[in-house]
């Protein structure tokens, strides 16, 4: 054998070997990963195993980090794809955070669920796997998160060409809300889950909601007497409070006394939002252990620290998604004698942004924008709301845009929080809801 053919018999026998992994992969897929593959910018799918799909998949598509210069570059977001049918619709869940939660054999959605759809469950970006390498918070706009969805919604509507629905919940929802402004030919039919709409980084609307509006008069004067208890025994609860820090390996934007102070704050907030039992605040009578361990169950300190994972959603809520801020007033006389800071203003900017980011400023473009899309327009939407939820106060529920149009729904459950689903509600209201998504999906 001369050395010429033997270089091309070991070229052919190297690209055997190459090939063999990419022809193994492509056997385990079936139909719907085959033709995700072929699909412009689409990369690394990955078969996953689910106990509600016939098919699923994990795989990247390239995005620009500017949607509008190209010359900025690249980066690779993560896109999960539950398949049932070509022919059936499609839900573009808007994930507002990462999508870690999509990968596991059980994940199903509710509106699939309901309706029988596919899944393409979009991670957002400067998320967990989708965070560009390197971090360069310019590009984290929603503007740009949205043409992100676009771009999906564009390249996979080449396998799925029946009805699209959009959804998402909380930041998810308002991505929802803000992606059917920007790009409202996209998708038919949109449900935003407990989706905020605020003005400002504090907004205002949400301390008042939980002095006056939260539920029965009774049941706040016992979240804010329990918010006094935390403050009379700080002297003893901040050893315990520092401890458990310390056990966590949390770090701070500010001194350990100041984090107690906000994170008492805090509690009012969280307890509303995630809907917890009245009759399981702890009494006057408890010991400082009993007291430690409900406050830290309800609100971990994590939420402050330098460790919290969502630190991109800090960044946008300084620059254009807003946030709420702190109802303070009953406090007052605690600030000289209990509290280690003297105000709770621009907590935000003051514990919570990364490094670099100190001073974003905050536009309100982007609520401008939506207000005036859903005052002149009448898209096919179903807002989802709980009204116990603080963040139901900065809601749509109530503009006076909502009571003029025909299409655009606003859903209110008694007693909800910000768990609040189609599936929570009773059965006659749940009922409507599902029968008018599914009129919208036969027409």
């Amino acid at each position: 054998m001369n050395k010429t053919s033997f270089s091309v018999k070991s070229a052919l026998w190297l690209i055997l070997l190459l090939l063999l992994p990419l022809q193994i992969i492509a056997a385990e897929l079936g139909e719907a990963g085959k033709r995700l593959t072929a699909l412009p910018g689409v990369s690394d799918v990955e078969s996953l195993k689910s106990k509600h799909f016939q098919e699923k998949y994990v795989f990247f598509i390239k995005q620009q980090l500017d949607a509008k210069d190209s010359v900025k570059g690249n980066f690779e977001q993560r896109v999960i794809l539950c398949h049932r049918g070509f022919s059936r619709p499609t839900v573009l869940v808007t994930e507002g955070y990462n999508a870690n939660y999509g990968l596991r054999e059980d994940y199903i959605e509710e509106l699939s669920q309901i309706f029988n759809t596919n899944i393409v469950l979009v991670e957002y970006r400067y998320f967990d796997k989708s965070m560009p390498t390197p971090c360069n918070w310019d590009y984290l706009t929603v503007e740009n998160s949205l043409y992100d969805l676009h771009n999906v919604n564009q390249t996979l509507h080449a396998l799925y060409k029946g009805k699209w629905i959009a959804t998402g919940i909380s930041k998810g929802g308002q991505t929802t809300m803000f992606y059917r402004s920007y790009f409202p030919d996209d998708v038919d039919i949109s449900v935003p889950y407990v989706a905020p709409l605020n003005r400002s980084v504090e907004d205002g609307r949400h301390e008042k909601f939980l002095q006056h509006k939260v539920s029965t008069k009774e049941n706040r004067k016992k979240v804010l007497d329990f918010q006094f208890m935390l403050f009379k025994r700080k002297s003893t609860l901040l050893p315990m409070f520092e401890e458990y820090c310390h056990k966590q390996h949390y770090t701070f934007n500010a001194p350990i006394g100041e984090i107690f102070d906000f994170s008492v704050f805090e509690y009012a907030f969280a307890f509303w939002q995630w809907g917890y039992d009245i009759n399981d605040i702890p009494t006057i009578e408890a010991t400082d252990k009993q007291v430690f361990d409900y406050w830290i169950n309800i609100y971990d300190p994590n939420y402050f620290s330098n460790q919290n994972v969502f630190m991109s959603f800090n960044v946008q809520a300084a620059k254009e998604l807003g946030y709420y801020g702190y109802y303070t007033k009953p406090f007052r006389r605690f600030f000289k004698r209990n509290l280690s800071i003297k105000t709770a203003k621009g907590y935000l900017k003051y514990l919570m942004l990364p490094k670099g980011t100190e001073n974003t400023k905050f536009s309100s473009s982007l609520y401008k924008f939506t207000v005036d899309y859903l005052t002149h327009n009448d898209p096919k939407m179903v807002y989802i709301y709980g009204d116990i939820d603080p963040w139901t106060a900065s809601g749509i529920y109530g503009l006076p845009f909502t009571k003029s149009k025909k299409n655009l729904h606003v859903y209110m459950h008694k007693g909800g929080s910000h768990l609040t689903r189609i599936l929570s509600f009773p059965e006659s209201e749940r009922q409507e809801i599902i029968n008018l998504i599914d009129k919208w999906l036969k027409e």
